[in-house]
Order: structure tokens, then C-alpha cells, then sequence
């Protein structure tokens, strides 16, 4: 007589809470878009003036490339159903970093002690508005539009950078079971 053996697989459920990754990924998104398009930005203004690229403009677009890529690849293991907190923790941990150093150097280009960003625009920009129809008043629109895209670029970057550490408490909870259905 032949014996048959039945193996039953149990896969473990990961509860993530759904409004709340939806509201990361859309946030998470539009910070990664607009800190990318920002720095591809003033690539082109310093090559236009032909003056040579800091290393933070290609690392931040690379870093803003990758916390896109990030979140399609969340988006792939939601549809999938194969969300593992193990995954968004490594990943978080990695992008938290990277965004981190991006944010400290472009606090320290915006606010930095001499010859700031912030600085030269309160002298050369913010103080000297033009008007009217000139070379000078567009030239003044240009340098105020990179002065607002600075400001912008680092609150994005603060943005980011919050809203990974929140995801990387939010993939804890989630490896802990503390969300409940």
C-alpha cells in the first residue's frame, strides 16, 4: 500500500496599511521628480554659461533617479502581492542615506558660510527687483528662478528624506504585525 504525504506551504501575510503607502508613494514620487528635474535643470544653466558641473548636480539626479526606481519596483511587488518589509527596509535604509549626504551638501552650497547661494541671492537678487520690458528685467527673472529652484530643491530633499525614514518605521511595523486589517 502506498503512502502518500500532503506538504502544505504557508506563506506569512504582510498588513501594510494602504492609505498610508499610497500617500508615501505619491509623495515620495513628486519629491523624486521635482529634486530630478531641479538639478537636470542647472546642468543646463552651467553648461549653457560654460562653467563646470559640481559633483552635486549628477548625484543628486542619480539619487532622485533611483528613489524613482524604487518606488516602481514598490509598485511591482504591490501588484504582485509580494511586499516584503525586508526589502523596503534595505532599499529605505540605502536611498535614506544617499538622499541624507544630498541634503547636507546642498544645505551647505544654499546656507553655507561664505559665498553661499542663499547669500548671493539676498545681495544680488532679492534686494534688486527689475520691471518693465528689458534685458535686465529678464535677466533678473533667470536669477531669481534659480534662487527659488535652490530653496526648492532642499525642501524637497528635506521632504524625501523625511518620508524615507518614515517608510523605514512604517516596513517595521509591518515586519512586527503591528497593523491590523
Amino acid at each position: 500500500m502506498a503512502t502518500s504525504i500532503r506538504v502544505i506551504e504557508r506563506r506569512r501575510r504582510y498588513h501594510w496599511p494602504d492609505a498610508q503607502l499610497q500617500f508615501w508613494i505619491f509623495i515620495f514620487l513628486v519629491a523624486s521628480s521635482v529634486t530630478l528635474g531641479i538639478f537636470a535643470y542647472f546642468i543646463v544653466v552651467q553648461q549653457t554659461l560654460e562653467q563646470g558641473i559640481p559633483w552635486l548636480f549628477p548625484y543628486q539626479i542619480t539619487v532622485s533617479s533611483l528613489g524613482l526606481l524604487f518606488v516602481a519596483l514598490i509598485i511591482g511587488l504591490i501588484s504582485q502581492r509580494q511586499l516584503l518589509p525586508g526589502i523596503v527596509i534595505l532599499g529605505t535604509f540605502i536611498l535614506f542615506v544617499l538622499w541624507l549626504t544630498g541634503l547636507v551638501e546642498t544645505s551647505i552650497q544654499l546656507f553655507g558660510p561664505s559665498g553661499s547661494v542663499n547669500t548671493n541671492c539676498n545681495l544680488y537678487v532679492t534686494g534688486m527687483p527689475f520691471k518693465g520690458p528689458s534685458i535686465a528685467t529678464l535677466a533678473y527673472l533667470e536669477q531669481k528662478s534659480i534662487c527659488m529652484s535652490w530653496q526648492a530643491a532642499f525642501s524637497f530633499e528635506v521632504i524625501g528624506t523625511v518620508f524615507l525614514l518614515w517608510l523605514g518605521i512604517m516596513a517595521w511595523q509591518v515586519q512586527r504585525d503591528e497593523y491590523e486589517l
